[in-house]
């Protein structure tokens, strides 16, 4: 059998942790950030979990992860 691809924009936006959950960046942090507030702002970093209900599909994106 083939080696399964691992989905190119898949790889750019989850990386795998240690315990196996799928590691993802912040929404809405990317431009027309000067209408936003500070605390908003504030709130958006950093990193965040895949939902469960997103997970499987995560997963099958990165088959080797």
């Amino acid at each position: 059998m083939p080696k399964m691809k691992t989905k190119s924009g898949a790889k750019k936006r989850f990386r795998v942790r240690g315990s196996g959950t799928v590691k993802r960046s912040q929404a809405f942090k990317r431009h027309i950030l000067t209408k936003r507030t500070t605390k908003n702002k504030r709130q958006l970093r950093g990193s965040m979990g895949v939902d469960p209900t997103n997970a499987k599909a995560v997963a099958a994106m990165l088959p080797y992860a």
